[in-house]
């Protein structure tokens, strides 16, 4: 996701001499396993509660800003907000499974499958300005900003409130440490991925990330944009490196062991971990929110990029965000529009069954590629990604609203498969461990 870089006063210039880190080298093939032992299954989150939350029937009266009939018909609403009984209400009574789940997704509409793939952007200082997009089915929200306002709990629980169906939105950002930190003054700081990597054992790593994570949690953030598994060494983040101090290591195992430490700490606090930046950002030619990018050439990123991601997925993540990189030798398109990146590599050679989703696809590397936003997200969740990420402007809105046409008309067209898109809802409902209505 796009981030901005303020000068992270705890970074090193370089990685330089690291006698622990050469330590762990010598180590890391034969501590792997039982280091990342300790991951615990991925997280269940519960249908009811402060995150996932009953829809307002009150305020289900009121139709979406910016598509109100249509809101309320594909969700199957009749005016006054309660379901429709002719397509059967969603309550708590049946949860998603890999089967009975996608059966009962085949009765949704077009439109409300679309919302549930899209992550509304918003300021955490006015996350009430997304209401419309909640209450029309979107399915995730992603908070931007440097420092979040005391009250986000409460904000948070009002906009969750207003989710049709009692399936809320997952609420995620960035909270990795360092330099891409969105509401430290309420959840406490924490020191960058490659600080932590050269001064904290993983078990420390873990519980730091699980103390932060249960104010986030708190606070009604379900879902942690983090950790970075990319294996980097370089300065940055910056316009010529995407990762710098965001990555735990330039040493593979190294950078999965204590990545996957940070995402246990996670997952114990009750916050869903999406590891990034799939097939691994180290040694990119560039930062993909700024200019086109490649990761090294498929043969060497196979050796180097893609170990910590192999060893997320063994240990059964829960969510893996695909990076806006070419592949050289794999892909010609971006990685998060590449059918042979997305499902090739993540879900047939790898195995992996959690969601799949999109880094920003308003960064120049998409855009120079030749694609807009909602064109982007056709191409995606044909690719096999499951959830579309963009960024905050002046037209969310907007951008929202023809995102999920785009999809709508393309499933329409026959340029994108029902069976896809249903697939990619399933995904959400996953994580979510939403009820589907039968």
């Amino acid at each position: 996701m796009r981030f901005t870089c303020p000068r992270d006063v705890g970074r090193l210039g370089s990685d330089g001499p690291n006698p622990v880190a050469d330590q762990r080298k010598a180590t890391s093939v034969r501590t792997l396993s039982s280091r990342m032992s300790v991951l615990v299954p991925a997280l269940v989150v519960a249908v009811t509660g402060s995150v996932l939350g009953r829809a307002d029937p009150g305020a289900s009266r009121q139709a979406a800003a910016t598509r109100p009939a249509a809101a309320r018909s594909e969700l199957g609403q009749v005016p006054d907000g309660r379901p429709s009984e002719s397509r059967g209400a969603c309550g708590t009574g049946t949860v998603l499974s890999s089967i009975g789940g996608r059966t009962a997704l085949q009765h949704w509409s077009l439109t409300r499958l679309a919302e549930q793939t899209v992550v509304v952007p918003v300021d955490e200082s006015d996350v009430a300005s997304v209401t419309a997009e909640v209450r029309a089915g979107a399915g995730g929200v992603i908070l931007f900003g440097t420092s979040a306002p005391a009250d986000l709990g409460s904000s948070i629980a009002a906009l969750v409130a207003a989710a049709p169906d009692s399936i809320g939105p997952l609420v995620m950002t960035d909270e990795e440490g360092g330099v891409v930190q969105r509401m430290a003054n309420l959840v406490g700081s924490m020191p960058s991925a490659r600080t932590m990597g050269k001064t904290l054992k993983p078990i420390a790593i873990e519980q730091l990330a699980e103390a932060v994570g249960r104010k986030m949690a708190a606070a009604g953030v379900n879902m942690d944009l983090a950790p970075v598994l990319d294996v980097d060494g370089g300065k940055g983040p910056d316009a010529s490196n995407p990762d710098g101090t965001r990555s735990f290591s330039a040493v593979e195992p190294v950078a999965a062991i204590d990545g996957l430490a940070f995402a246990t700490g996670l997952e114990r606090a009750g916050v869903v971990p999406v590891v990034k930046h799939f097939p691994g950002l180290g040694g990119s030619t560039a930062n993909t929110d700024v200019a086109s990018a490649s990761t090294p050439a498929w043969l060497l990123e196979q050796r180097i990029g893609l170990v910590p991601f192999e060893r997320a997925v063994a240990r059964h993540i829960p969510a893996v965000m695909v990076a806006n990189a070419l592949v050289p030798g794999l892909s010609t398109l971006p990685a998060s529009l590449s059918p042979a990146v997305v499902t090739g590599i993540l879900r047939d050679r790898l195995h992996f069954s959690g969601l799949v989703l999109t880094d920003s696809l308003s960064a120049v590397a998409i855009r120079d590629a030749g694609y807009s936003v909602p064109r982007a997200a056709v191409a995606a969740l044909r690719a096999g990604d499951d959830m579309i990420l963009y960024d905050e402007s002046s037209s969310t809105a907007d951008l929202t609203s023809r995102t999920v046409g785009a999809l709508v008309t393309a499933v329409q067209s026959g340029a994108l498969a029902r069976a896809r898109l249903v697939d990619a809802v399933a995904h959400v409902l996953g994580v979510k461990r939403a009820t589907a209505c039968s």
